[in-house]
Parts: structure tokens; C-alpha cells; sequence
């Protein structure tokens, strides 16, 4: 990866006039004029030392040119004291070869955090989660796509990951109770026309429940409709999302375990709980939380907080994993620091939890905001969201932002069939290099024939530009793995894309001029090394497309 090679080359620099370790972060400028890659680690450490930020710079400057593992072409420094490099040709041509070679495999790394190893980590991922009292809203899949796609990168990379969906069913929760208030005919909370088809298929086993006397009537009603709600929603979720969960974890299991008494025995026998005002709190205050919390109301039924309590001891205590990653909706924002504060009682770093929270998306139709009220019955689905552009539109417009942003979702641009549209975009560009494939007047070179073509050729601006950004796929993906950010490799399709239509009609590869019956040797082999670097741009193509979790189609 050429953003570490350069990354060791600076920190063999900064030794030169640093005895302590001195992390030099490289990024790749927006404008090329300032260089392929470049550090600020020159105004850093100017601004630690207080010394001058550009005579800093060029002093280790002067040590990278000592180097003899230098790959830069060009070295430069700019104000306020940035260093900006150029990479070698040659060292471009040598990462396409890598590429070429490694295939669907090429950009797979051993990642590091710190000097903490990661590779193979247990890690999950809770996603989606849904209540089961109606279908899935576009929030719901927001987060979905955001889940999907970071899991995709992290499994990519090594780690063991476990996708899991939490089904809050428990039979004694005041959802589950009010959902079967409306199956038994004494509420209209969850009523909708799909819960009346579904209350009116399940109307012998209500029926059935209420001869039996039962004293949580309610709660095995509301159970027994949130079991077909979930089926539908899985269904949903499989087919037409084409999600895969690893597990579906139902929150009654909790209680059939005796998981939750458990976790309260636990914080009992520390001495964590009190009684106040008939209710049990638990000592959160103790442990980072602003203040502390219910766990059993008065009347004797428990807070949602207790079952996730027991829930997140099952994750690290029992199933033991490593690293937990929570995604939830924009309405949980608060409940992140008691969940902590729980996690700290057990014993476990706070840090092994991270909670990722999706904002809701504004849709905007015909210029104008389209409303989602759940209370006028005008809350627009999942379902209706897919119906109205596609799969592939719904998951790359989500995945472009960062979850925790608000975002104007378009629905117009998501449909459109033009290159004003990202996604028609991407997948244009991904079209453009097989049609170039089936078009060449010669066999392009496949297998191992592909690692023998001049590769010296490819001298172009064109040529270059495009081979740097296919190189920069491994550092991108690295980037979404560490920081949780899908958005990257979405963004970075985009780029490519640009990157590609650029090369195509700059350097045309199946033009008259070169590559047919009457073209000369040097022709048809600078024709051979291009039809390379398209294979190239596919492969690159197939496994941003692979990790996002969109399709790539030959014909558009």
C-alpha cells in the first residue's frame, strides 16, 4: 500500500531530527497541484517545539531525499509548511501488477490499531432491530445498508463478524402488551391494515389464548403478533434487501434463560441497586451516566434498560466478543451513556462498545419535502422506498453519507437514468470498461498473460491518474474498517468513476487509431497494456461494488 510505504519512509525521516515517535498522518490532497500525497507532521511538530513550521518542513525534507527506499518522483514543500510528494511511475505501474495478481483479494490487509493487532477479532455488529409492530421505515433501512456495508468491509479484512438483529418481543414489555391490546380489541395504537389481516389470520389462536384465563393476556397476544410481524419483516429483509443476519436474537430468550435475573443478581451482589419510590435503580452516577436509572418500575415490570443490560452481558460475558458495534436510530442519542455506565459495572472497558447513531432522511420529491407522518398514515416504508427506484439506488444514496449527518434523500435524482445520478454514475463507469472489453479489435490478454504486457506504456496523465486511484482502494478500504465509515468507499466509487470516464475519453483504447488489423507492434502493444489497466479498473469496480452491496451490470 503506497500511503504506509510513505508513512515508514517520513517516520524514518522524523527520526533523523525526533528521538521520540512521531505520527505522520498522509492524506491525499484535493488539488493535484499540491502533490499525489502530503503531511502536515512539519506544522505538528513545529507547533509542539515552537519552532518554525517551513524550515521544519524542510529539514525533513532534506532527510527523506537521503532515503534510499525513496519512491517519490518529486519531494516539495509549501506553505505554511505542508510536504507534498509525487509518486514514481514506476512505483504505479509496480502496485497495478499487484492488483492484476491479487484480484478480489487485492486490497485485504492486516489492519493495526495502535499496536493492538485486530486482524480476527470477534466482532458484532447489531443492526436494524426493529420493533416488530409494523414494517421496516426508511430509518430502519438506513441503518440496515450502514450495518450491511461495514460489515462487509470488516469481514473483508479479516475479522470474525457475527451480523445480528435483536427482536424486542419479550412478552411483559409495554410494547409488546399494547401491540396485543390491539389484537385483543381493547387499543388501536399499532393498528394498521396489515396488523388487521394479520390479527384477523391469528383470530382462532387469540381466541384460543383468551379461553385459557390467562393472567398476561396482553403480552402472549402482542407476542403472538410480533412472531408474524417479524416473519414478515425477515422476509423483507432477505429478499428484498438482501441482508443475511448471521443471528435473529429474540429479547423473550432474556427471560426463558433467566438471563436478566442474572444480570440484577450480578449488580445486587455489588451492591449497584437501590430501592426509591417502590422502584429499583441501578447506580449508573457511578460510572460516567449523568444520573442513575430504573431498571423495575414500581408496578414491578422492568425498564427496557434491564433486558439490554442482559443483553450486552450475553455479547461480552457469554459469546465473548471482542468488539460490540450498536447501530441505532436517532432517537436513542441519549441512552448511550447508561448502556456505558452498565458495561463498566460488568467489569468490561466502555470502549469495546461502540454505538453508531443514523439520523433520519429528509425525502424530497418534485423539488418539495415529502412527508412521513405515522400519524396521518402517510410514513413511507421500506418497501414503498424500493419500489419507487430500485435496491441499488436506495443502499448507495444512504451509504454517501455519514450516518450520524441529516441528508435530503432525492428521490427524483434517484431515479433518473443520467449521470447527474451517483449510483447510474459508478455503475456507468463499471459498464464502460467491460463494453471496451467486447469491443477491442484484439483478444485482451487474460490469466498470466496479463503481467507481461509493457507495463512501461502506460506513461500517460491519463494513464497514471487513473492507475494512482485504482492504488488507493487498499488504503481507502483500511479507512472504513478503522473509522466505521462506509461513506469512504462510497465517495471513493465516485472518484474512481470520474477517474475512469476521464481515461476513456482521453485515451481510447478501441478507437480507429491503434488496436485493428492495420495497427504496428508498438501500437497493439500499448493497445494491450490499456486493455490491462481496464481489467484493472474492473476488478477495483467489482470489489467496491462487492462491499457496498450493489450490483454490477454488463449492459446499461
Amino acid at each position: 500500500m503506497i500511503k504506509s510505504e510513505i508513512q515508514k519512509i517520513v517516520s524514518k525521516a522524523l527520526r533523523q531530527v525526533q528521538d521520540k515517535p512521531f505520527e505522520a498522518e498522509i492524506f491525499v490532497p484535493e488539488n493535484e497541484n499540491f502533490g499525489h500525497y502530503s503531511t502536515n507532521v512539519a506544522l505538528r511538530l513545529a507547533k509542539e517545539r515552537k519552532a518554525n513550521p517551513m524550515q521544519m518542513a524542510q529539514k525533513i525534507t532534506d532527510n527523506l531525499r537521503l532515503t534510499t527506499d525513496n519512491i517519490f518522483e518529486k519531494i516539495e514543500v509549501a506553505a505554511p509548511g505542508f510536504i507534498n510528494f509525487w509518486i514514481k511511475p514506476e512505483v504505479l505501474q509496480k502496485e497495478l501488477k499487484e492488483i492484476l495478481n491479487k484480484k478480489e483479494k487485492y486490497g485485504r490487509l492486516t489492519l493495526m490499531s495502535g499496536v493492538r493487532q485486530t486482524q480476527g477479532k470477534k466482532i458484532q455488529i447489531e443492526f436494524i432491530s426493529a420493533n416488530p409492530t409494523g414494517p421496516l421505515t426508511i430509518g430502519n433501512g438506513r441503518g440496515g445498508f450502514f450495518g450491511d456495508a461495514l460489515a462487509n468491509v470488516l469481514k473483508f479484512n479479516g475479522y470474525n463478524v457475527v451480523k445480528e438483529y435483536y427482536i424486542n418481543d419479550a412478552k411483559n414489555s409495554t410494547q409488546i402488551k399494547e401491540l396485543g391490546k390491539t389484537g385483543t380489541g381493547k387499543g388501536t395504537t399499532y393498528l394498521t391494515k396489515n396488523l388487521k389481516s394479520q390479527i384477523s389470520n391469528l383470530k382462532n389462536k387469540i381466541k384460543k389464548l383468551k379461553s385459557k384465563n390467562i393472567l398476561n393476556l396482553e403480552g402472549e397476544v402482542g407476542h403472538l403478533l410480533a412472531k408474524e410481524i417479524h416473519k414478515d419483516n425477515q422476509k423483507f429483509i432477505e429478499k428484498i434487501l438482501k441482508i443475511k443476519f448471521d443471528k435473529w436474537f429474540f429479547e423473550q430468550s432474556l427471560y426463558d434463560k433467566s438471563s436478566v435475573e442474572k444480570t440484577l443478581n450480578e449488580f445486587k451482589k455489588k451492591n449497584l441497586v437501590y430501592k426509591k419510590d417502590g422502584a429499583l435503580w441501578f447506580k449508573s452516577s457511578k460510572f460516567g451516566d449523568l444520573e442513575d436509572r430504573v431498571l423495575i418500575r414500581s408496578a414491578g415490570e422492568p425498564t427496557y434498560f434491564l433486558p439490554d443490560l442482559a443483553y450486552h452481558w450475553d455479547k461480552f460475558k457469554i459469546r465473548k466478543f471482542n468488539k460490540v458495534i450498536d447501530i441505532w436510530g436517532a432517537d436513542h442519542h441519549g441512552y448511550i451513556p447508561r448502556l456505558k455506565a452498565g458495561i463498566k459495572a460488568f467489569g468490561i472497558e466502555p470502549g469495546k462498545l461502540t454505538v453508531i447513531i443514523t439520523q433520519l432522511a429528509r425525502l424530497v420529491k418534485g423539488g418539495k419535502e415529502f412527508k412521513i407522518s405515522k400519524r396521518k398514515g402517510t410514513y413511507v416504508t421500506m418497501e414503498d422506498l424500493i419500489k419507487e427506484i430500485g435496491l441499488d439506488a436506495a443502499r448507495f444514496f444512504f451509504l454517501m453519507s455519514a450516518p450520524d449527518t441529516h441528508m435530503n434523500f432525492d428521490l427524483d435524482l434517484a431515479k433518473e437514468k443520467s449521470m447527474k445520478n451517483p449510483v447510474y454514475y459508478v455503475q456507468y463507469a463499471a459498464v464502460r470498461a467491460q463494453s471496451i472489453l467486447r469491443k477491442s479489435k484484439i483478444n485482451p490478454p487474460v490469466g498470466g498473460q496479463m503481467l507481461k504486457v509493457d507495463f512501461n506504456l502506460l506513461n500517460t496523465k491519463e494513464d497514471l491518474d487513473l492507475i494512482r486511484i485504482l492504488a488507493r482502494f487498499p488504503e481507502i478500504v483500511q479507512e472504513t474498517a478503522l473509522k466505521y465509515n462506509p461513506q469512504a468507499l462510497a465517495r471513493y466509487s465516485i472518484e474512481l468513476a470520474k477517474q475512469f470516464h476521464n481515461f476513456y475519453e482521453k485515451e481510447r483504447v478501441i478507437g480507429p487509431s491503434f488496436a485493428d488489423a492495420t495497427a504496428g507492434r508498438e501500437e497493439k502493444e500499448l493497445a494491450a497494456a490499456r486493455l490491462v489497466l481496464v481489467q484493472a479498473a474492473i476488478i477495483i469496480f467489482k470489489n467496491i461494488f462487492s462491499l457496498l452491496g450493489i450490483s454490477m451490470p454488463k449492459k446499461m
